[in-house]
């Protein structure tokens, strides 16, 4: 297996950056525009997932560095009125 160096990788990160500007530089104004758009919208979409998303990866942060977090989220799984079959179905018995 080839693990590469710090200074490999970033060589190879400087050359497809330099890539890219080249590629970007090489577009007509009107492809440019396209583009932006396109980046624009795949863009605002990205930022709804990651805001809709948020709240679920606070709290799996939360219950994965915090032991009470996690013992909180046993105690009200368990209160909820949720039949012992699925319970035990889904591994919480």
């Amino acid at each position: 297996m080839d693990s590469q160096t710090a200074a490999d990788k970033n060589g190879i990160i400087n050359k497809v950056s330099t890539d890219l500007q080249d590629f970007w530089s090489n577009l007509s104004d009107k492809q440019q525009s396209i583009l932006k758009k396109i980046w624009s919208i795949l863009t605002y979409k990205w930022q709804w997932q990651i805001i809709l998303n948020a709240p679920f990866l606070v709290i799996w942060i939360l219950d994965q560095t915090i032991p009470a977090v996690h013992s909180f989220n046993m105690q009200l799984i368990f209160s909820l009125p949720i039949p012992l079959v699925i319970k035990t179905y889904l591994g919480f018995s």
